[in-house]
């Protein structure tokens, strides 16, 4: 596969999990799915030696045709408000998270390598305090080479609303932050709102942002996608990014079925799991390292 841009959508979920589900699903023309207010909860019970019941696995969405980049939570209260989905086939770019550069909640920062040359996105989720911006703008991060910044960063403001009268001051620190990062506002193709009330009297809003870098005369706008407003209050945003040609082996590997790839397979686990000494599980220690142990195998 030779890749020469990297096609990206942007997209508050409000929690909605099935919108996640279907955007994974169905959107495989894209390579980079950005979310904001991804639904964070309880998936299943994991066995525990010392209570029957299990403890919960909490998390979000997976997909096995996606690598997921999300910020593990500290505690409960410290759920995730942004995730990066990377299609499978983009592994050869060497996509991280760079929590070792901005480690908050509502900031996922991802980097990839191009043409040996190390390139940013960031997916930002700024809630009514915008603790985010706030965050950005005292860090100073130094960060070089970001190609966009985009989510759902709650100013209504007539730089980007022309219905709207007022200007936010909020803003003039949104746009300081994009001048340090060498990003400018993107124009969109089409012009309509972002955010859709479903409270009657209210108004629509512009609330979704993409900002792309500066002086890049092949990136200078986005699309708006209104057609699937109805599945969220937000409506999904996309881009085209270019960038230096690629050519990409496909990674993945699949067993297929009936096949005597999938025979061996299953022949292996079993063996592995015949072999198994627990002569000596005589704690709960020993049997937790076992099941992990299984668990490496399996995977």
């Amino acid at each position: 596969m030779i890749l020469k841009s990297l096609k990206i959508l942007s997209q508050n979920v409000c929690k909605n999990s099935l919108i996640v589900y279907s955007l994974l699903k169905t959107q495989t023309h894209y390579d980079i799915i950005l979310i904001q207010e991804p639904l964070w909860s309880e998936i299943q019970k994991v066995p525990n030696s010392s209570d029957s019941k299990g403890n919960p696995l909490i998390g979000t969405i997976h997909h096995p045709n996606w690598i997921m980049f999300g910020r593990f939570p500290l505690d409960s209260n410290d759920s995730f408000r942004v995730i990066s989905y990377v299609n499978i086939c983009l592994l050869p770019l060497c996509f991280l998270l760079c929590k070792d550069v901005i480690n908050h909640r509502d900031i996922n920062l991802i980097s990839f390598f191009n043409d040996n040359m190390c390139f940013f996105i960031l997916n930002i989720y700024s809630d009514s305090s915008h603790s985010a911006l706030k965050y950005l703008k005292d860090t100073e991060a130094n960060i070089g080479n970001v190609l966009l910044m985009t989510g759902n960063f709650n100013i209504r403001d007539c730089l980007w609303n022309l219905s709207f009268p007022h200007h936010s001051s909020i803003s003039n620190d949104l746009i300081i932050i994009a001048d340090l990062f060498n990003l400018s506002l993107s124009n969109w193709t089409n012009t309509c709102s972002t955010r859709y009330s479903n409270m009657f009297g209210n108004a629509n809003s512009v609330l979704d942002l993409m900002f792309l870098r500066s002086g890049f005369s092949k990136l200078d706008s986005h699309r708006i996608h209104p057609e699937s407003w109805l599945s969220s209050d937000h409506v999904p945003l996309s881009v085209e990014i270019p960038i230096i040609e690629e050519v990409i082996q496909s990674l993945k590997f699949t067993i297929l079925p009936k096949s005597n790839q999938k025979k061996v397979f299953i022949e292996e686990v079993i063996l592995n799991f015949k072999t198994l000494n627990i002569n000596n599980i005589d704690d709960s220690n020993k049997l937790d390292y076992v099941v992990n142990w299984l668990g490496l195998i399996i995977n």
